[in-house]
């Protein structure tokens, strides 16, 4: 099915490509997101959804120093969120606080928290804890993995341990497992690595070409998702990871990313072909579907994959998040700076 967007837009003054949802926000739908600009000075809005769902608005715009490459919220407090950004030649990562009376203040400025500076290499992406209150993060850059302890209370961030992916591995990104809290994936050209976050050592692989993004199914152990350029998107049962169990086509240019609904059977994908798709995917090798709260399909036909493909953007979207507070809506990003939040409550069975 193709359409254009229904959804509720909002505009960034400059290009970007990240956005997050704000998960410890537990009383309202939010999303956190940053620009990146290389000659002006950069923004982070943090934006809700209006109680209507109608509109979304603006709950704080501050200043960042930098361009901002990657951005993940803090999963248990709703003011801490992380950035990898870049000055044009030379990368960096920061976690940073939101003033406690950011809505009151006329001019409020982020507050750094810690500096992840053990990096010699590009860095790509910060990863949180996968739930909960917790003091540990991973950092991912070109050739390494990084465990990090923070101490949010002292402004400080310490490794405790790191490991080299190894000679002709480029890391691109990774995602922390939410069924194993021990385990990391990570991205590169050629193959999917896991790694194993007491020992810092490679515990498995999956050699498959040009993954560009990965995401856990956070309902359902041992499947994967990823994203790749050219071959669309794959979905992997990783005890039996030889071949993935169920190929989908993708999009027309490089499929770029790839988030799993945290309560739906649906995948969501953005591409340079400047559209998000929405697609139905059983993660299981037998394509049962049992939930009352699955999509639709009918009982008499294979249903197309495909759900709905919203192609009302002018430029390549980057940057898509599910809300954990309200499963059925998800916000993507394009490259010019525009936000859209959508709701897939349509595609969803009535219980």
């Amino acid at each position: 099915m193709q359409g254009g967007s229904s959804g509720i837009g909002y505009g960034l003054k400059y290009q970007a490509r990240c956005i997050a949802d704000v998960k410890a926000d537990t009383d309202h739908t939010s999303f956190i997101t940053g620009t990146l600009s290389l000659k002006e000075e950069n923004e982070v809005h943090l934006i809700r959804l209006s109680s209507g769902g109608t509109e979304l608005i603006c709950e704080g715009l501050f200043s960042h120093p930098n361009e901002i490459w990657d951005l993940a919220s803090c999963p248990y407090d709703q003011r801490i969120f992380s950035t990898v950004f870049s000055s044009g030649e030379s990368y960096g990562a920061a976690v940073w606080q939101i003033p406690e009376l950011y809505g009151q203040l006329n001019s409020p400025q982020l507050e750094r928290i810690a500096v992840l500076d053990a990096h010699a290499c590009k860095i790509k992406c910060i990863l949180w804890w996968p739930s909960g209150r917790h003091d540990k993060l991973v950092s991912i850059d070109d050739e390494n993995l990084f465990l990090w302890s923070l101490d949010s209370s002292r402004k400080a961030a310490q490794v405790i341990s790191k490991e080299s992916a190894g000679m002709l591995h480029y890391l691109s990104g990774g995602a922390w497992d939410p069924h194993d809290v021990n385990s990391v994936a990570s991205t590169c050209e050629w193959s999917i690595q896991f790694w194993d976050l007491r020992t810092m050592k490679k515990t498995n692989s999956i050699e498959h070409a040009h993954v560009r993004n990965v995401d856990y199914d956070t309902k359902k152990k041992h499947i994967l998702v990823t994203a790749e350029d050219e071959s669309g998107i794959c979905i992997w049962d990783l005890r039996m990871p030889k071949v993935p169990i169920k190929e989908l086509p993708g999009h027309t240019h490089w499929t770029w990313t790839v988030k799993c609904n945290p309560e739906y059977g649906l995948i969501l994908s953005a591409g340079t072909d400047s559209s998000v798709n929405l697609w139905l995917a059983s993660t299981s090798s037998n394509d049962d579907l049992t939930s009352e709260s699955s999509p639709i399909e009918s009982p008499t036909r294979r249903v197309d994959p495909l759900l709905n493909s919203y192609s009302d953007y002018e430029d390549s979207v980057y940057g898509l998040a599910w809300s954990s507070r309200e499963p059925s809506i998800f916000a993507s990003l394009s490259y010019d700076g525009r936000v859209v939040v959508e709701s897939v409550k349509p595609y969803l069975s009535k219980k």
